[in-house]
């Protein structure tokens, strides 16, 4: 059994936290479109290939608990819904623009080298591979 020290200090982890918020394979996709502009459900759908509508209505739904995605309802015919990030989720861009960054010299490296990402990654940062 975990002690309660052990769930205090996961808990209080702030990387643990941030990958409550926006882990998993769609989120920061989500977050992606929406650093584009308000979005409709249907745009998102079709700019992430793949996801189900099913999924993407959950992953808007914890997203807007989470206090990072606003969901604007326009009482019209038919109905009109429109996505777009709160202060709070617009405060996420520094994260997303370094995932790009990092993403774009991981590529590049990994086509100069024609390697790996598992090397590439090693090479970039020894610290992982301690």
């Amino acid at each position: 059994m975990r002690s309660k020290a052990a769930n205090t200090n996961k808990v209080s982890c702030p990387v643990e936290n941030t990958l409550k918020v926006i882990g998993g394979r769609w989120k920061v996709l989500i977050l992606r479109e929406l650093f584009q502009g308000v979005k409709r459900f249907g745009q998102l759908h079709r700019a992430l290939e793949g996801i189900t509508q099913k999924m993407l209505t959950q992953q808007l739904r914890e997203m807007e608990a989470d206090g990072i995605v606003n969901r604007e309802v326009y009482l019209q015919v038919p109905p009109k819904v429109e996505y777009s990030l709160t202060p709070l989720g617009k405060s996420l861009k520094p994260v997303i623009d370094s995932m790009h960054e990092w993403g774009i010299r991981l590529f590049s490296r990994q086509l100069q080298r024609q390697e790996p990402i598992s090397n590439t990654l090693l090479e970039e940062s020894p610290e992982l591979s301690k």
